[in-house]
């Protein structure tokens, strides 16, 4: 019943809203992992592993990519990474991010998209209906010349 009414509603069409929520988190994931990239090079040329104050979160994203590692930190670092090294680490932590977000999107797209499949059971649902446990249960009905009242005698 639950399928048929939900094929034949118009539901509110998706719209920009849902998209730009996505987009607009992904971008801040991204700007986030640029300060994890740097605290990983600082951490690996000798220095702490430290992040910019709050107020300089978005401020400092321009230098950082410009390749100032200490961009935006309270605290002058004594050992610092290179910009080589730093952007080494702003790749591979990009790249990691990038692969986690897509798999959240695909994951997404799977549970919520619109090539989603509706109306199956899942694993357990199934087993519940047609598995061992429920044959077993109903026995006597399936066969109750084998597991009937007066099958044993």
């Amino acid at each position: 019943m639950k399928l048929q009414q939900a094929r034949r509603t118009n539901p509110y069409p998706w719209t920009w809203e849902i998209p730009a929520a996505i987009a607009a988190g992904a971008l801040l994931v991204m700007a986030l992992a640029l300060h994890v990239a740097r605290a990983i090079a600082n951490v690996f040329a000798g220095g702490s592993f430290s992040f910019p104050a709050r107020a300089g979160l978005f401020s400092s994203l321009g230098d950082l990519l410009s390749g100032d590692a200490t961009a935006g930190l309270p605290v002058p670092l004594g050992a610092h990474a290179g910009s080589g090294e730093l952007w080494f680490w702003i790749v591979v932590t990009e790249l990691a991010v990038l692969t986690f977000l897509g798999l959240v999107l695909r994951w997404g797209m799977r549970q919520w998209g619109p090539g989603r499949i509706q109306g199956m059971a899942s694993p357990s649902e199934a087993d519940q209906l047609l598995g061992i446990s429920r044959l077993r249960r109903n026995a006597a009905v399936i066969r109750p010349d084998l597991y009937g009242k007066g099958a044993n005698s």
